[in-house]
């Protein structure tokens, strides 16, 4: 799958993210469940913020324990953060909020979701490159779907995509922003 192309595969129809959400499968985790399937993102948002992740499709027809069913998402997101919005004890909350706001938004049929928000801050010394300081938010999650129907599944991790990094919802523009720019 091409670049910025359609959620397809295991997603039932296709469905094109937004221009700004780059997706591209890559290659499974192998021990997890007897089929996995997964796609990594990169993101850009206003700002230059920039965002990665993974989202990865479990397949077990025994099921495991904690699953409560045969079927697993397992969602990975790492962001960088300006030091403003990083000092924000709101933040692991909020952070929180785009993934279950995003599940419902899209429609998607969920038990068992679970997860963390990771605010990471590091400083650099001596010869190591790069900005003296940078912070970051991680937000790992994982569900089980209740339905077959995962293309909402797929179109949430792609909205907390783009709510990680500042997009504004599809069809807002931002103040300073004009269309095509």
């Amino acid at each position: 799958m091409p670049a910025n192309s359609s959620c397809t595969e295991p997603w039932t129809t296709p469905s094109r993210p937004r221009r700004e959400v780059l997706l591209e499968p890559m290659r499974a985790p192998q021990r997890l469940a007897p089929w996995s399937y997964a796609v990594s993102c990169e993101v850009s948002g206003p700002a230059d913020v920039l965002a990665s992740g993974r989202l990865v499709l479990l397949h077990d027809p025994e099921g495991q324990d904690g699953w409560d069913g045969v079927l697993r998402l397992v969602m990975y997101v790492r962001a960088e953060l300006d030091r403003e919005l990083a000092t924000d004890p709101f933040l692991p909350a909020v952070g929180w909020s785009w993934l279950t706001d995003a599940l419902e938004v899209s429609g998607a049929s969920w038990k068992a979701l679970g997860g963390t928000v990771t605010e990471t801050s590091s400083a650099r010394f001596g010869d190591i490159s790069g900005p003296a300081r940078t912070d970051d938010l991680e937000l790992r999650a994982s569900w089980t779907p209740t339905d077959a129907g995962l293309l909402p599944h797929g179109q949430a991790f792609c909205q907390v995509m783009a709510s990680v990094v500042g997009l504004p919802p599809v069809g807002v523009t931002l103040f300073g922003q004009r269309q095509g720019s």
